[in-house]
């Protein structure tokens, strides 16, 4: 339990922070998920439009500090590798 006005000043704001973070991570991940199943499925059209919602959505959380950037940063490359991986046929044999 907070002892000082300041104290329990800055438990309200870290409660209140916690639950806009919780949030938005909770968005991070929704984006995430529906871009690796529109790439899952092979669908080039719809994974694009998913892959660029989840890059904004991270690119968003890794700038505001909901994530850390480098984080951020690699799933997007991940997610992009991933796009050209299914944008590309495969090698003929």
């Amino acid at each position: 339990m907070a002892n000082t006005r300041s104290a329990e000043k800055r438990n309200r704001q870290t409660q209140k922070r916690r639950l806009r973070n919780i949030q938005a991570r909770t968005v991070v991940k929704g984006a995430v998920k529906k871009a690796r199943e529109a790439l899952e499925k092979g669908d080039l059209g719809l994974a694009k439009v998913a892959l660029q919602a989840a890059t904004k959505t991270l690119g968003k959380a890794g700038s505001k500090g909901i994530l850390h950037a480098n984080n951020a940063s690699r799933r997007i490359s991940r997610l992009n590798l991933a796009l050209a991986k299914l944008a590309t046929p495969p090698a003929a044999q």
